[in-house]
């Protein structure tokens, strides 16, 4: 079973941190968990020499209030079911969240996501991004969209799965994960197209025999993990083939291997980045 019983909130005061927050607390009222509300106040840089106040104490005393704030209003009616503690530190803000998750124990890190300026629809943001790649923990994040149509607790799960040694024990997580959300949970793996000419019936062929193989190597992963879930082979780019797969199955959270975002063999390691920004739901990398 996912073991999640504490789980790290980092807080900007952003409207999507407190769009996150439904979710927060859904998690942690499935699993029991605890959760830290974090702010981190950043430096401030006048390059080429950084400029340290003596007044940061100071700030970082007037941030823990207005965090604390935050606790009692506006994210009070969200998470005043569960354990909350707040905290606050200084520095740059995605080393700071990974260094407390790692120091203190977190199972889950839960973080929105938002780039800004020109190429906002392009990025996601640089926080988050640094978050995803140096955390061993799991990392849920949430998505572009204005407005989250997705439940704060999951209903239908689209796992993921890129084929290599690390699905069967992701494939494990996600079905314990769906049982104790008391969600379901489908199976999705890409291939890439093998031709531009799959109007010709050889084309075809080959590559209903491609989708074929794929889908027996998975079979026989589960299998071995003593699993058996649904599983869709589609054919497409990754990204686009994962979000629309999610769209048309109208998916509250896609499920993908945080292995696969540092492994340099990770077929979904160059693609995951662009599965969270186009995701119409949050994403969850374990």
């Amino acid at each position: 079973m996912p073991t999640i019983k504490h789980i790290l909130f980092p807080f900007d005061f952003s409207e999507q941190g407190s769009q996150a927050a439904p979710f927060v607390s859904a998690i942690a009222s499935h699993f029991g968990a605890r959760v830290t509300l974090m702010s981190v106040l950043p430096p401030v840089w006048d390059f080429p020499t950084p400029i340290v106040s003596s007044g940061d104490q100071t700030m970082e005393g007037e941030l823990k209030s207005r965090l604390d704030e935050a606790l009692t209003k506006e994210l009070g009616k969200e998470l005043g079911g569960i354990s909350v503690q707040s905290a606050t530190s200084s520095g740059d803000p995605a080393l700071r969240i990974v260094d407390f998750a790692h120091d203190n124990g977190v199972d889950l890190i839960m973080i929105p996501t938002h780039g800004t300026g020109l190429f906002r629809s392009l990025l996601i943001g640089s926080v988050s991004a640094k978050v995803l790649h140096d955390a061993k923990c799991p990392v849920w994040t949430a998505t572009h969209a204005e407005e989250q149509q997705s439940p704060a607790a999951p209903r239908t799960i689209l796992c993921a799965v890129d084929g290599t040694s690390k699905t069967p024990a992701l494939i494990q997580w996600a079905v314990e994960f769906v049982q104790r959300m008391g969600a379901n949970v489908k199976l999705l793996h890409v291939v890439p197209p093998m031709s531009d000419w799959l109007a010709l019936p050889s084309e075809r062929e080959l590559q209903e025999q491609v989708r074929e193989e794929a889908r027996t190597k998975i079979n026989a992963m589960q299998r071995t993990a003593g699993m058996d879930v649904p599983v869709r082979i589609a054919v497409g780019q990754i990204a686009d083939t994962v979000t629309e797969e999610a769209r048309q199955e109208g998916a509250d959270l896609i499920l993908i291997g945080r292995g696969s975002l540092q492994s340099s063999l990770g077929r979904l390691r160059t693609h995951a980045y662009g599965i969270i920004q186009k995701s119409p739901c949050p994403v969850l990398s374990v």
